[in-house]
């Protein structure tokens, strides 16, 4: 079974817990300094805040799966849909070490597909300094749970470089 993802960037973590936390009835499943998730099971959502954004708002949207092969299907829906995807394989990000793919929608969305391995103690594996911008989420350039891809790069063209996590 599937579980729907949602990652927004907040300027305030700790009243953004609170209103979260009252709005979902429930207190976050994982706190860091910079993070927050929800694991909700009704609805089934793992929404997810954090302070890595430049600006508040969406980052992305997504699917963590239960298990690899429903994860694999998630990889050849996109592939039939003639998508760009952008493999990440084995990654770690949010505090968790997953396998996942990204892709994007045509109003430049970035949706990301993961199966979640384990937890770790660090947000994310660090990028090079030369990494680049994301193409579909310019509000998540400094931060780690967006794909990366060349500054300007068109939507819908293969991206070759690699995110660090999320």
């Amino acid at each position: 079974m599937k579980r729907f993802h949602v990652h927004i960037h907040v300027d305030d973590l700790g009243k953004s817990i609170a209103f979260y936390s009252k709005l979902f009835a429930a207190e976050p499943a994982r706190v860091e300094a910079d993070y927050a998730k929800w694991m909700l099971e009704d609805p089934r959502v793992n929404f997810a805040i954090s302070t890595r954004g430049t600006q508040a708002g969406l980052d992305h949207l997504g699917f963590q799966t239960d298990d690899a092969a429903e994860l694999a299907e998630l990889k050849t829906r996109a592939e039939a849909a003639d998508m760009a995807l952008l493999d990440e394989g084995e990654t770690t990000c949010c505090y968790a070490r997953s396998e996942k793919h990204w892709i994007t929608d045509p109003q430049g969305i970035a949706w990301e597909h993961f199966h979640t391995l384990g937890n770790v103690p660090v947000f994310g594996e660090s990028r090079p300094a030369e990494a680049p911008a994301a193409a579909a989420a310019p509000a998540a350039e400094s931060a780690c749970c967006a794909p990366r891809a060349p500054r300007g790069k068109p939507i819908g063209v293969a991206v070759t470089s690699k995110s660090s996590c999320c």
